[in-house]
């Protein structure tokens, strides 16, 4: 959800070198904290409802210093259902960033944390570590990730399938585009690609799905506060299930409402 943030911090930061250039440069600070926080009509993650299609209320903080490494830790409400007894994701992530010629790269390490998980079925652990690697040029952005861990916990033990059957070097694609189109408004276009290693042999449909999302963004009345309005779904909407009963696939094609704010 954060990065439907990143169209009104291009056009705020457009108007910054006016001030500075009366007011004499400041020094750049060692480092910089901010907080974000998101309410949406869904969590979409890679195409898939998080929370079987409800609301959703997300935050985070972010440290950052000026050598380029970064630390951050992003929070969403889930399906505890979908989770195996957890009703919060946590994320923790860190990394390098730097930019060149107009380039941008970005490498670093993510761990998705569901705190609770286990109490449904003991032993089944849906946490998920990833590194990635991902390059930007104006407005469009190229990232890599690969799981070293099962596939948040999914394997034939926690299917209750025989054999060993892992899913651990699942990997995923993202393409995504924010453009600034002036006024506070913005598109964002996105295409991801996900593998999911042995999916097929744990009972999925195949071991690759696409994802798509499409819309706007707009920053309210220079506020700060920025609106969202997309299409979203997924190439196999029941490449992953809901944990409604009966459940139903999380990847279908709707529309989704943010509005969210850096602080």
């Amino acid at each position: 959800m954060k990065s439907l943030l990143r169209s009104s911090i291009v056009c705020a930061a457009a108007v910054l070198p006016l001030a500075a250039g009366a007011q004499g440069a400041k020094p750049e600070p060692d480092y910089t904290l901010s907080g974000n926080l998101a309410i949406g009509s869904d969590y979409r993650f890679r195409g898939f409802s998080q929370t079987d299609y409800q609301p959703t209320i997300q935050g985070g903080v972010d440290f950052a210093h000026k050598s380029g490494f970064y630390l951050g830790n992003w929070n969403s409400n889930v399906s505890s259902k979908l989770y195996n007894g957890a009703p919060i994701e946590m994320d923790f992530y860190g990394g390098w960033k730097t930019s060149f010629e107009g380039f941008g790269l970005d490498v670093g390490v993510i761990y998705y944390y569901y705190p609770g998980t286990g109490e449904v079925s003991p032993g089944v652990d849906a946490k998920n570590f990833e590194a990635y690697i991902g390059g930007s040029f104006g407005p469009v952005s190229l990232k890599y990730f690969y799981s070293f861990t099962d596939f948040f916990g999914l394997n034939s033990g926690a299917l209750a399938l025989p054999g060993d059957i892992d899913t651990k070097g699942s990997q995923y694609l993202d393409l995504t585009g924010t453009f600034d189109v002036g006024s506070g408004f913005g598109i964002v276009a996105h295409a991801g690609y996900q593998y999911v290693k042995n999916n097929e042999k744990l009972g999925g449909p195949s071991d690759n799905v696409w994802d798509y999302k499409l819309g706007g963004t707009w920053d309210i009345m220079g506020s700060g506060w920025v609106l969202g309005a997309f299409w979203v779904g997924t190439s196999e909407k029941n490449f992953f299930l809901t944990a409604e009963n009966p459940p139903r696939g999380a990847g279908k094609s709707s529309f989704l409402a943010t509005v969210s704010k850096t602080f």
